[in-house]
């Protein structure tokens, strides 16, 4: 917020020398919003408020000198640190439809419970699965004078005209959960989910169980997303390099569960053999399971087919527990505190100590979970 507010000071005083120069009082109007003025004034009322204190120190000294004397020293303190004031801190949160996952709602609810009036924010929420509307999302965030933008993009690419944008008017851009095609000169920090990371625990995994052969169904989530492809990446190359490993069939399901199941319907219908199924979320597991459960085909430890997910949705832990899976890829959704910190140390003009921000994370094996990973891990 103190960048915009010195890049907005500094637009203010070329547009004055413009004035003078060229008589362009229109400009001026518009470079200049009344919001701005109304910034700082309060330098003058915490001046004022300081008065009485003087008064008692020094009675011969008139009030209004020593305010006078004080007010340089609080302009100083309102232009380093202008949250200090009360001043709401103005952030614009894009993100994915909170009802697309488990994942997703625990994150949406960590974000809401972090960026509330009562910790000093002024948010505005939009949410959106498609890269065009997130992008309008954004400019409009922007013209509406956000102090940061944070973003988990539906998509990889096409965000560099929002970044620029943004960098233009001195609003500190964050990605949250996602990353993009950047430059990261155009974004103040990332906090993501290492997504290829992931699919490589996930492939490491499989690829020790020793399989004669692997017949692989592999749902994938949303298409261009960065979750979709760190997931896809590993197993692809795997599937490349071996040839024990075959897909019988790779086909998105949208993160979404009644997808999945018809995925795994066909492949059943087809007659053709399988014996993985590599879910790249935990709700696609569930219904390619239910697929399996309605044509009586076991799966889990010991069984016909090998379940995996993502996310580590308690009840997907749970089917862990139980052995009727074999394997959950852990995405942390908790990521509102590393943010939340982050905004802190730019408001204080510190640097900040790490850019980017990967997430904890690890992956779980049906044959180790206990009861307290389900409790701790879960979300």
């Amino acid at each position: 917020m103190l960048k915009k507010k010195v890049a907005m000071l500094l637009a203010a005083a070329m547009v004055a020398a413009t004035v003078v120069g060229c008589g362009g009082g229109d400009d001026a109007k518009t470079d200049a919003p009344a919001d701005d003025a109304k910034t700082e004034a309060p330098a003058d009322d915490a001046a004022d408020a300081e008065a009485p204190a003087d008064d008692a120190a020094d009675a011969e000294a008139p009030a209004d000198d020593a305010a006078d004397a004080e007010a340089p020293a609080d302009d100083a303190a309102d232009a380093e640190a202008p949250a200090a004031s009360g001043e709401k801190i103005k952030v614009g949160i894009i993100n994915n439809d909170p009802n697309e996952s488990g994942y997703r709602t625990a994150n949406d609810k960590d974000l809401q419970a972090t960026f509330c009036e009562e910790n000093g924010y002024e948010a505005d929420f939009q949410y959106s699965k498609k890269n065009d509307e997130q992008i309008t999302f954004a400019q409009n965030m922007l013209t509406a004078g956000v102090d940061y933008l944070l973003i988990s993009a539906a998509d990889t690419a096409g965000w560099d005209g929002v970044l620029k944008n943004a960098q233009d008017l001195g609003t500190s851009v964050i990605l949250f959960d996602r990353v993009i095609d950047a430059d990261e000169s155009l974004y103040a920090a990332s906090i993501v989910s290492d997504m290829e990371k992931e699919g490589q625990t996930a492939v490491e995994w499989l690829a020790g169980q020793g399989l004669d052969e692997y017949n692989i169904i592999h749902i994938q989530g949303q298409m261009g997303t960065a979750a979709q492809q760190g997931r896809t990446k590993a197993l692809d190359e795997k599937v490349a390099a071996e040839d024990t490993w075959k897909l019988v069939v790779q086909q998105t399901g949208d993160w979404n569960a009644d997808n999945a199941k018809q995925v795994v319907q066909s492949v059943i219908d087809s007659g053709e053999k399988f014996n993985v199924i590599y879910a790249e979320n935990d709700d696609m597991a569930k219904g390619a399971v239910a697929a399996l459960d309605a044509a009586n085909i076991s799966h889990g430890v010991g069984k016909d087919v090998i379940i995996m997910g993502f996310d580590c949705n308690k009840w997907a832990l749970q089917e862990l527990l139980d052995q009727k899976w074999n394997y959950d890829g852990q995405c942390n959704p908790f990521q509102g505190k590393y943010i939340d910190d982050v905004i802190k140390s730019l408001e204080a003009g510190e640097e900040i100590a790490e850019k980017t921000i990967i997430m904890d994370e690890q992956g779980f094996d049906a044959t180790t979970i206990t009861a307290d990973d389900v409790e701790n891990f879960g979300i």
